[in-house]
């Protein structure tokens, strides 16, 4: 048997070390100087996508994969495309391969393969990286300076936008598009308030 004052030490060091890993790291204050809208993306196309263009919409901008197992979502991001798109939705789907390697490795094939399966519409990024020393500056940014800072986890993590280009909700990739609906639509009826 364990003698009682060891006992306790052993709890309170399990404890600690619970504790410890349950903290999220901590990636430093906000950079409230900086916004979505300071990026510039390449379109799939290969043409400069300066995000400020869309100063005043709301963004959702997704890190894809076109062999992943949530990669069904496209079906989804292309309906919140169709259905508010007109209200002032843009969404931007960013392919990346950081994630065991599920994208093809040359833009048109999937640009071809987000359109004859999904039939997307919405923006679609030249391949990028999205995590990592290699990263694309806006993702850079979207997880270590915004307002809801915190590592990718999967392919098909979304970032809501504001339209001033900060942050104001994000989500996994278990959270499907249709899932987002209540807060696009409350977030694109507070950016008709802002523009009253």
């Amino acid at each position: 048997m364990i003698p009682l004052p060891i006992a306790i030490g052993i709890g309170l060091t399990i404890t600690a070390l619970i504790v410890g890993s349950c903290r999220s790291k901590d990636y430093g204050p906000v950079d409230t100087s900086q916004s979505v809208h300071d990026f510039t993306m390449t379109t799939i196309s290969g043409e400069e996508y300066p995000l400020k263009q869309h100063a005043g919409k709301i963004m959702l901008i997704v890190n894809t994969a076109s062999k992943c197992g949530f990669t069904k979502q496209y079906k989804g991001l292309e309906a919140l495309h169709q259905e508010y798109k007109d209200q002032g939705l843009v969404v931007i789907g960013v392919p990346s391969a950081d994630f065991m390697n599920q994208e093809f490795a040359e833009d048109s094939e999937i640009a071809e393969f987000c359109e004859i399966n999904f039939g997307v519409t919405f923006d679609l990024m030249s391949r990028e990286s999205v995590r990592g020393d290699e990263a694309h500056p806006l993702f850079t940014y979207l997880t270590t300076a915004s307002h809801h800072p915190g590592r990718i986890s999967w392919n098909f993590n979304k970032f809501l936008i504001n339209g001033q280009g900060h942050v104001i909700s994000r989500y996994g990739s278990r959270s499907t598009p249709e899932s987002l609906r209540p807060d696009i639509a409350a977030a694109l009826e507070s950016q008709t308030g802002q523009d009253d």
